[in-house]
């Protein structure tokens, strides 16, 4: 099998924690440069000093606010005059949780922002140097929902499920340059993202952050409660040589936990 990306530069968006930052860690350990891309520049450098690196690599950095798709846009095709990205890794936090009913149209707008957009405007930027020479990985971080909508995440999971019709159609559009398309669907990863929704879980049903916890394990065929490295696993083999016959797939990372097909 080759996973090898020696003489391949990965842009991963989201990489100063959680996901992001663990499927940074796993493409640098595949031979991959990486160029980081988040807010806090600060967390940037933190980041970057923890990267395996061998003399094949060079990482860097962006600084860019995906609630900002015009900095974000400016910002990577800066960066694309000097360097061309083969893998690109679209990530970023979700939307704040509660009933679809209750959110307002401007919380649907930031995220569709945030998310669907910041995408679009990533993958015209990158897609380019991708098709001339033939081979490119994009591989988008989504949810779960995209199969089954998650209860209490009503704009995360219509946003989410934009995202992945979004990737289907772009898989079937890249797919004779060599590029692929592929969404990986975290469900219960022990990320940021997650000790938020435990606690606010925590204080809605007035039970105990340990209680929520073993409540959603309960729901996991796994049995436990997944790592953000799991799922980088799952991203970083997509990305690889290797993977170059999957196409348009959505990928659940959740032990079993998804109902659905």
């Amino acid at each position: 099998m080759n996973l090898d990306l020696t003489g391949k530069r990965a842009l991963v968006c989201g990489s100063t924690q959680g996901i992001g930052k663990a499927a940074a860690v796993e493409l640098a350990l595949l031979g991959a440069s990486i160029t980081l891309l988040a807010r806090n520049e600060d967390a940037l450098k933190d980041t970057l000093q923890h990267l395996p690196a061998d003399d094949t690599e060079s990482h860097d950095y962006l600084v860019a606010d995906f609630s900002k798709p015009d900095e974000v846009k400016a910002v990577v095709e800066k960066y694309l005059k000097d360097h061309n990205v083969d893998i690109l890794i679209n990530n970023t936090g979700g939307p704040p949780a509660g009933p679809a009913l209750d959110a307002a149209a401007a919380d649907y707008i930031q995220a569709f922002n945030n998310h669907l957009v910041c995408n679009q405007l990533l993958v015209q930027a990158i897609t380019p140097y991708m098709k001339k020479s033939a081979w490119g990985r994009i591989v988008n971080v989504i949810s779960t929902s995209v199969k089954t909508p998650l209860k209490g995440l009503g704009v995360s999971n219509t946003i989410r499920g934009a995202v992945a019709s979004w990737a289907k159609t772009l898989a079937s559009e890249l797919g004779p340059f060599g590029i692929t398309v592929n969404n990986v669907l975290p469900s219960t990863s022990m990320t940021g993202r997650l000790e938020s929704l435990i606690k606010s879980r925590s204080e809605k049903e007035s039970k105990s952050p340990e209680e929520i916890q073993q409540d959603m394990i309960s729901q996991i065929p796994a049995g436990r409660i997944g790592t953000a490295e799991d799922v980088a696993i799952a991203i970083a083999f997509l990305t690889s040589p290797s993977a170059g016959y999957i196409n348009g797939i959505n990928l659940p990372v959740d032990g079993g936990r998804t109902p659905s097909l």
